[in-house]
């Protein structure tokens, strides 16, 4: 029997909302690769305007797709209730948005009849079904309500010209019949990701809910459409614009750049622009050459609030707050002026007199407040397990009501209420307690050591059954980016417990230019991205055996993906002191990864110029003109989707493994990008892995 998870200690944000289990410890066993897929997956919650209800999707994933479900649930947020689940359809939804007056939701869809995804709103006062509102054949994300709850502003990708629907439906028929096949491109960039972009762009649009409903395409007739480099936000999955209604509901403020052709040898700069939602040419609101994100009105509608991460030598800027009055929009002013810390998700109090944020520091994602005038930005409460994610607060609450998403790396993340004064949480869902209860696994453990006068951070992850008297092998799991962090969270493409069952020690090593640990640290890698990290991650591994005498310094291996691959790749060329190496979505050419990447210049300026000027970064410290030295077995994966790291550095790591007669092993997932994302590959991945390691290390601590 498992008892639910606790709330917090008053005054303190030390998250104690671990699950424990009643029975022996006997009884439980080493996490499997079925708990870490189909554990349920619990969406960022979504407050109504007066903070008593919130909506979130939970996903109850298959190793089949075709049996996974995902359906949006309700919580009161005083606890006084269970969950109640308010779809039960075989597409899933995403895109929550409340109507002003709290009595109906609108999402995205693709139910029956749809060939993509639509608008529908669910009357949550009456009940009954939900009416689908938008019928474009481009199809519809992202929705938002107009402050008076009489239409809805969304998001769809149009063809270059066209102006209705039926323009879009006939340049579509067009293309389908023709019998030639090619892309063709005159600018950059031509990838993201995981697929090929084509002349297609995000626009938005605005339907009217009252009858006959009207549907505009508010950007079609724009001057801004028709720049060469107009262009949204480009993502993992698509090209989207970030918008929200002016107070007055008479206008649109988003984001979106004209210079995203310049990707080969500029940045592309993301401004805010107005534009009215009658229609009208959209005016430019920020012309300083720094790029912005996340706008967002004040609850009293006076004050515009968005992030901005400046443009500058660096490749590196942690993101902002600032704040203009509105509608005036004159000079801005720095609202987090002296925090060195990136601002994530941020929301307002209910008298709008402060700003709530969440910020990476150390491992942990944590709660901050400031004055929406600007001033000094303090923790609320102290957090040291886990991480807060999609904070969220109530626009019309008679007091300030925070919601978001809690979890660490033993607790998957559910939906949690923050008192806005202490930072205590209270639990308001509980979806994988059953599936936690049985697994034998500790939270981590973390410390500090300093690196030629650096403070570098770690987190130490222990195998089931762990026995502190015993030797174990060190797993040295690197992460990528290089400007993200190992974070106290439960993660499901290396889940650090999983990587540890068969009795490893996993050491993880947020080194130099890692994010959570000040603006200047993140831009120490700048110039040096692989010989520093690697040393810091070594000297990590050294530290760890020096502090742990459970860890078996003679048996060390290492792994990593995307940065972190890279970081693999060095070490596969400078040390043997690992027993053996797995690199995923690995360089092992600097300018071969420069030149085939989808994102170009950032690289180039990394290294201070382009390859041909002859940087002397761009040989020193590429593993191919090492290559002589390799010697460590190595597992080499990729996905043959993957644009970002192209799968062409694999084969040319292969190449040469294979003519240094090298032991190695090539795995190509043909449906894969970036990540392993297909459950039966992921648990063909992890097991690999596992096997690679066994074959190189003795035979790990019987359980």
């Amino acid at each position: 029997m498992h008892c639910r998870l606790r709330s917090l200690v008053v005054l303190a944000f030390v998250v104690s909302a671990l699950p424990t289990v009643v029975n022996s410890q006997a009884a439980r066993r080493p996490i499997a690769h079925e708990d870490v897929w189909t554990m349920p997956r619990v969406g960022a919650p979504v407050l109504g305007p007066d903070g008593t209800e919130a909506v979130f999707t939970v996903t109850h994933p298959a190793y089949d797709e075709r049996e996974q479900s995902s359906d949006l649930w309700s919580v009161t947020t005083d606890g006084s209730a269970p969950p109640r689940r308010l779809t039960s359809t075989r597409a899933g939804e995403s895109g929550v948005a409340w109507s002003p007056d709290g009595t109906r939701i609108a999402f995205t869809s693709r139910r029956d009849g749809d060939e993509v995804p639509q608008v529908y709103v669910l009357d949550l006062a009456r009940g009954g079904e939900a009416v689908r509102v938008t019928e474009l054949s481009t199809g519809a994300r992202n929705p938002r309500w107009r402050p008076d709850g009489r239409a809805i502003l969304f998001v769809s990708d149009v063809y270059p010209g066209a102006v209705t629907d039926a323009d879009n439906m006939r340049v579509a028929a067009e293309r389908k019949v023709r019998k030639w096949n090619a892309r063709i491109y005159d600018d950059f960039p031509i990838r993201m990701w995981d697929r090929w972009l084509d002349d297609r762009r995000p626009s938005l649009f605005v339907t009217g809910l009252d009858a006959p409903r009207e549907t505009r395409n508010v950007l079609a007739a724009t001057q801004l459409v028709r720049e060469a480099g107009f262009g949204g936000q480009l993502g993992s999955g698509s090209e989207s614009i970030d918008a929200v209604w002016t107070p007055d509901g008479a206008g649109i403020v988003f984001v979106a750049t004209t210079n995203r052709h310049e990707g080969a040898y500029a940045e592309a700069v993301q401004s805010l622009w107005l534009i009215p939602a009658a229609g009208g040419e959209a005016q430019r609101l920020t012309s300083d050459g720094d790029s912005y994100a996340s706008p967002a009105f004040s609850p009293d509608g006076r004050a515009l609030f968005a992030t901005v991460e400046p443009t500058t030598d660096r490749v590196f800027n942690a993101p902002r707050l600032v704040r203009w009055i509105w509608p005036a929009v004159g000079t801005r002013t720095l609202v987090t002026q002296g925090f060195d810390r990136s601002v994530g998700r941020y929301t307002f109090s209910a008298d709008g007199s402060t700003v709530f944020l969440l910020a990476e520091d150390a491992g942990h994602e944590k709660l901050y407040a400031v004055p929406a005038t600007g001033g000094a930005v303090k923790e609320v409460g102290s957090l040291s397990a886990g991480c807060l994610t999609n904070l969220e607060a109530a626009r019309r609450a008679p007091s300030t009501v925070l919601v978001a998403n809690w979890g660490s790396a033993v607790s998957p993340p559910e939906v949690v209420r923050i008192d806005p004064r202490t930072g205590v949480t209270t639990p308001l869902t509980h979806f994988g307690d059953e599936r936690t209860g049985p697994i034998d696994w500790q939270p981590v453990r973390e410390f500090w050591f300093d690196d030629r006068g650096t403070r570098i951070h770690n987190m130490v992850v222990l195998p089931p059954g762990f026995d502190e008297s015993r030797k174990y092998p060190l797993f040295v799991v690197i992460h990528g980016g290089p400007h993200s962090q190992w974070r106290d969270e439960f993660v499901i493409r290396w889940n650090y417990h999983l990587l540890a069952a068969p009795g490893y020690v996993v050491l993880l090593t947020n080194y130099t230019g890692s994010t959570g640990f000040g603006e200047r640290f993140a831009q120490g890698i700048q110039g040096d991205p692989l010989e520093g990290p690697a040393n810091e991650v070594n000297a990590a591994a050294d530290e760890a055996i020096r502090r742990y005498p459970f860890i078996d310094a003679q048996r060390q291996v290492a792994a990593g993906a995307s940065y972190g691959g890279h970081l693999v790749n060095w070490l596969a060329v400078t040390t043997t002191r690992y027993k053996a190496l797995v690199s995923h979505a690995g360089l092992f050419d600097l300018k071969t990864q420069w030149a085939t990447s989808d994102v170009v210049y950032p690289r180039e300026r990394s290294m201070g110029g382009p390859a041909w000027e002859g940087g002397t970064g761009w040989k020193d410290q590429s593993p191919f003109y090492r290559s002589a030295s390799l010697k460590t077995p190595i597992l080499v994966t990729v996905g043959e989707r993957d644009y970002r790291v192209p799968m062409n550095n694999a084969i040319e790591f292969w190449s040469v493994l294979k003519r240094q007669r090298v032991p190695s092993r090539l795995i190509v997932f043909p449906d894969e990008n970036h990540w392993v994302l297909r459950g039966d590959n992921s648990r063909f991945f992890y097991g690999e892995v596992h096997a690679w390691l066994a074959r190189y290390l003795e035979a790990p601590p019987t359980r």
